[in-house]
């Protein structure tokens, strides 16, 4: 299947899920579940279709979803965000928010981690949403109204071209959506450009133990439910370091199928700007080396700028 024709189904199938949240108030999870009875689902169906589609005929998994969210922190938001909620954790906890700080959450769909973080930055932060769903969009933007919170903004786009400045954020979020890109060192290397140096990226996903083939993990479910597209840790942690990343973890929380897990994924962006591994050769001493690029050597770079 090619990428745009792999884009286009998460598309409309959480299109879909944001109508059937819209109209009828069920759990989104359980259409996004439904592979078989709801494979050709598409935000043009009634909501009455949708429902139909999925209800009773899906059983939703438990590593997924609003259960991942304590009972205060869904009573925080309107009931239509916790039915909205797809992901595989709850990013806003992994990354350790704090007062005045700006947060992108990609993949934003309801809105349920957006909200989050605005509340937990207070009204001296932002929260920004991006999603490449229009139903999701309007779902969301709805939801904070209802909620009564001011500094978030939704925007439409794709995580692997996000529409916001270079250096724009100081932490970004994204729960079970990086395994749906069909070009994840893209989608890396975006998070790595809106931080701004010394941010940091707290990222809930499934990820695939190492030994785990393309082809086990198609094996064990679908691009679109979330696993056919998991990297694997190494993989991850690869492609963190490939864009610039460093202090970079993955770490297994929970069986989401066999051999993959959701996991948390932290790393951050360098403070200051890092020498190339040959010009650190040449200019950085020994046992400085450890240090070179840290911002923590008394000489800063080592001189190498």
């Amino acid at each position: 299947m090619l990428d745009q024709d792999v884009r286009e189904q998460v598309r409309a199938r959480y299109a879909a899920a944001a109508v059937a949240v819209t109209a009828t108030g069920r759990d989104a999870l359980a259409l996004v579940d439904a592979d078989q009875c709801c494979g050709s689902s598409t935000a043009e169906d009634s909501a009455a279709e949708t429902a139909s589609c999925c209800s009773g005929g899906a059983e939703v998994d438990a590593a997924f979803g609003a259960g991942l969210y304590s009972a205060g922190e869904q009573g925080e938001l309107p009931a239509e965000a916790v039915a909205a909620s797809l992901g595989c954790g709850n990013p806003t906890a992994v990354a350790e928010l704090r007062e005045g700080e700006r947060v992108l959450d990609l993949g934003s769909g309801g809105g349920i981690d957006v909200l989050l973080s605005a509340r937990r930055v207070g009204a001296s932060g932002f929260a920004f949403g991006v999603d490449m769903t229009e139903e999701m969009l309007e779902l969301a933007r709805r939801n904070a109204t209802k909620a009564g919170v001011a500094n978030v903004e939704f925007l439409k786009g794709t995580i692997e071209e996000v529409p916001l400045p270079d250096a724009s954020v100081d932490v970004v979020i994204s729960n079970c959506v990086i395994n749906l890109s069909t070009d994840k060192p893209a989608a890396l290397a975006e998070m790595f450009r809106v931080l701004t140096p010394g941010g940091r990226i707290g990222i809930s996903d499934v990820v695939a133990e190492d030994q785990l083939s393309a082809a086990d993990r198609a094996e064990r479910g679908s691009f679109v439910g979330c696993i056919a597209g998991a990297l694997s840790r190494q993989e991850y942690l690869d492609g963190l370091a490939a864009v610039g990343f460093t202090e970079a973890e993955v770490i297994f929380t929970h069986e989401a199928a066999p051999g993959m897990h959701g996991a948390i994924v932290r790393a951050t962006k360098p403070a200051t700007q890092c020498c190339e591994p040959t010009e650190q050769n040449s200019c950085c001493e020994p046992a400085a080396k450890s240090t070179c690029c840290s911002g923590d050597h008394p000489a800063g770079s080592c001189g190498c700028r």
